[in-house]
């Protein structure tokens, strides 16, 4: 499963609308030099001398789905402070549509990562665990945009916001609409009857075992999909690539050889290319050597970062 087929064209693409829901944060960036160690621990000091915040989590798949053409909106829950604000100002200036409540219980969650001559030097997180299902309150609004989205993401970050999606899933596919889903934690029955998931090596053995050897990875993915009722299991796999479980059996893509820079958020790229892709029209089994080639992209830059339509096809 090498060979790519033709991308959609610029048009079918932009008709394509992606509807991406689960758990967002704001990605702050404090760069500065580093000329000392600090006289009151072994520690570097960084002078800092820029400062940038970018969309992550659910967010950042809505930006790789907008970047490669396609439509967005954003589906989330935020509290009521000052990086809430910043990540609508942040929304606004992608021109990706936002459904968003405030929660004042809610602290949106940040991620502060504190870089000195091109190294990430300490991540500081901001967050709390919510006492309550967040997104509860927005299945109204979500039932109101189904009908308008041609495919459906959850973003799932294991931050709380997707405690309970059967109802969402339920509603989605039977509605018609392609959903996949990027899992986190020990549970994946609240993901059963989705299109696909997307869970890396480490998540899949959270919840499969260990496995010896190709055959063995081959029957437990099998018996997952089957148990959970899903269309395919896409299984990203770093430096070897990409493995596609479907009725078909397996099919497996190679890793491009590319200079790793930063792995931050090469999934959320994977998956929002896949919508796009799937929201489009073509098959799961098309769409994965380009969602493979788009992660090789974004990993050769710094930080949450997205892919164009002409990046993709150069």
């Amino acid at each position: 499963m090498n060979a790519r087929v033709a991308l959609p064209s610029r048009e079918r693409l932009a008709a394509c609308r992606v509807l991406v829901v689960g758990d967002v944060m704001l990605d702050r960036y404090w760069f500065g030099a580093v000329d000392r160690i600090s006289p009151e621990a072994p520690v570097p000091v960084v002078r800092v001398t820029r400062e940038e915040d970018r969309l992550g989590g659910a967010a950042n798949v809505a930006v790789n789905a907008q970047s490669l053409g396609s439509a967005a909106t954003l589906l989330t829950v935020v509290g009521d402070d000052e990086p809430a604000r910043k990540l609508e100002q942040l929304l606004a200036e992608h021109r990706i549509r936002s459904a968003i409540g405030q929660d004042p219980q809610l602290k949106t969650i940040v991620k502060l990562r504190v870089i000195g001559r091109s190294q990430q030097l300490i991540r500081v997180d901001f967050e709390n665990s919510p006492d309550h299902e967040v997104l509860a309150q927005m299945l109204s609004s979500f039932e109101a945009e189904l009908p308008r989205h041609d495919a459906i993401v959850f973003s799932d970050y294991g931050k709380g916001g997707l405690a309970h999606i059967p109802r969402m899933i339920e509603l989605a596919r039977a509605a018609g609409k392609p959903v996949l889903v990027d899992p986190k934690g020990h549970d994946y029955q609240r993901y059963a009857g989705s299109t696909l998931l997307t869970p890396n090596r480490g998540e899949l053995a959270q919840i499969t075992g260990p496995w010896r050897d190709e055959t063995q990875l081959a029957a437990k993915a099998q018996s997952m999909r089957s148990d959970l009722h899903l269309e395919a299991l896409l299984l990203t796999r770093s430096e070897e690539g990409m493995t596609l479980f479907d009725d078909a059996g397996a099919a497996h893509v190679p890793a491009e050889a590319r200079e790793v820079f930063d792995v931050t958020g090469a999934g959320d790229t994977v998956i929002a290319t896949l919508a796009a892709l799937v929201g489009s029209g073509v098959s799961l089994r098309d769409a994965v050597p380009w969602a493979n080639h788009a992660a090789s992209l974004v990993v050769g830059k710094f930080g949450t970062a997205s892919i164009s339509y002409d990046e993709l096809t150069a």
